[in-house]
């Protein structure tokens, strides 16, 4: 009986150490995302990948591991690693959360739940992962208009900033987060089929 046990919890830590490794993982993804960057001159919001990563951890984790990944994300920055696309106002850290872009990193978490959350309730199919994707991008976008409008006190300096230049790039992005969780689930499932 006792060998069972100790069987059993070897077997749950080795779970708990696997699954911590591939939430440390995909938060190291969304930063080497956020690397990829395009300052552009009229709005202190960047163009840049990260978001493209948060898409793609979400669809690839579920909820609970996308919403892990990315509140994980936001404590390493919070405590000043290099892991947020660059500032076009040169801050970091806590400062970099609470500046023009800081609604949209507060917002991650939710984003990676949101996406994870509905593409985990289907059939995994692409058209799926790209409404799962544009449900993500909503609250993604909720998030960082509000915190612009907060700082902004203007809901229309608010939306020139936050969501003009960047309407095509995230339709992008969806699109292709869709293609990587789509060709990742049929991957996944021609793997667990039975050999003959």
């Amino acid at each position: 009986m006792a060998k069972v046990a100790i069987q059993t919890l070897d077997s749950r830590s080795l779970e708990w150490t696997k699954q911590g490794a591939v939430v440390v993982g995909a938060s190291l993804i969304v930063a080497l995302c956020a690397r990829i960057t395009v300052p552009l001159p009229f709005t202190p919001v960047p163009l840049t990948l990260q978001n493209f990563g948060v898409l793609v951890v979400a669809l690839l984790l579920g909820s609970r591991r996308g919403f892990a990944a990315l509140v994980l994300y936001l404590v390493e920055g919070a405590c000043g690693l290099p892991v947020f696309s660059p500032s076009a106002l040169g801050l970091h850290g806590i400062a970099q959360i609470l500046g023009p872009t800081g609604g949209f990193l507060m917002a991650y978490p939710f984003v990676a739940f949101t996406a994870g959350w509905i593409y985990e309730r289907t059939s995994r199919r692409f058209g799926w992962a790209v409404l799962s994707g544009l449900a993500a991008e909503i609250v993604l976008f909720m998030g960082g208009l509000t915190w612009l409008f907060v700082l902004t006190h203007s809901v229309s300096t608010a939306i020139k900033y936050g969501l003009y230049w960047f309407l095509f790039a995230e339709v992008i992005k969806i699109l292709m987060a869709a293609v990587v969780a789509g060709r990742w689930n049929q991957g996944y499932s021609e793997s667990r089929k039975p050999r003959a």
